[in-house]
Parts: C-alpha cells; structure tokens; sequence
C-alpha cells in the first residue's frame, strides 16, 4: 500500500502529460460538429429587410451552398466579409446568410456598403435558429450540398487560405 502512495503521483503525472501531447496536435479551431452528415435543420425565418417574407433555406435544395452566420456587432465578420464578397463574385459560389441578433437597419446598411454575397439572407432576431445548427457564436460558415446534408463546419471568419484549402475544393466536388 505504502508503493501505491508513491506510484499514485507518477501516474497522474504521465495522464497529465498524455493529455497535454494530445491538445497540441489539435488545432482549436477545429470544433467538431455533430452535424456533420447530417440533414440541415428546417430553418424558417423573415427574409432581411422583409418581416412579412417568411422563407425557408429548403428552398436552396438543389444546389450546393454555404450558409454564413453573420452580425454587424461582430468584428470577425467584418473581416471575413471581403472574403465572402469575392468568393460570390468570383467563384459564383451561392451563398445563404444568417443574420444573428441584429439591428435590421445597421445590417441592411453593411451590406448596401460593403456588398451582398447573399441569395438568401434571412434574419434571426432572438438567435434561436443557431440553436438548431449547434452555433457558437459568429462568424460561422457551413457548406451544405445539393440533398441538404451539411458537410463541412468552419469556425470563425473564413480566410483567403481556408477557401482555397478547403471550401471551393469540397464546393467543386461537391458540386459534381
């Protein structure tokens, strides 16, 4: 008994270290997603700028297209923006936007500004559609294929380097 109090300390130690070569070989930008492979959530929301105009991203079925999350409070997709802008222009990539818990005005005048790379913006006033799709915060971007099944979930802003690495590759595929 007396061998186990001295072993319990070394065992402990070699978990700690076990754990810790494993957190560097993650890159923390990489949040696993239970959605992976799975059916994109019935989402239903007002149409951006129209209250009145309630769509559904079942509509883009059909096609492969990448779902944003976005706000104008957010800082990360002010810098991702360009990027999105660009990619619309383009690669002709089509493009749903989901605006989080933002004032309708200061949104409908980012994009008047700074461009739309929206076909389909829909506005989530209380933040509750996210809830369905497992969101952590903005930017966040998915890229659903032609039967509504999400493949592929990004983190935070997209950058020149991840649509080149990831997106228009799985996009192109995709799209075959």
């Amino acid at each position: 008994m007396a061998m186990f109090k001295y072993l319990l300390p070394l065992f402990i130690f070699l978990g700690m270290v076990v754990l810790f070569i494993f957190g560097l070989n993650n890159d923390p930008r990489v949040v696993p997603s239970p959605f992976i492979d799975k059916p994109l959530p019935e989402i239903s929301l007002p149409v951006l700028g129209q209250a009145d105009n309630i769509k559904s991203l079942d509509e883009l079925k059909g096609s492969v297209f990448l779902l944003n999350i976005w706000a104008t409070w957010c800082p990360p997709c002010r810098e991702e923006h360009p990027v999105l802008v660009n990619l619309a222009r383009e690669k002709n990539i089509l493009f749903a936007g989901l605006n989080l818990k933002d004032d309708e005005t200061d949104a409908l005048k980012w994009l008047n500004d700074l461009g739309n790379p929206y076909q389909l913006n829909l506005a989530d006033k209380e933040g509750l559609a996210v809830i369905d799709l497992g969101v952590y915060g903005a930017p966040e971007t998915f890229i659903v294929d032609k039967n509504g099944i999400i493949k592929y979930k990004h983190v935070g802003p997209l950058t020149t380097e991840v649509v080149n690495e990831i997106v228009l590759p799985m996009v192109n595929e995709l799209s075959q």
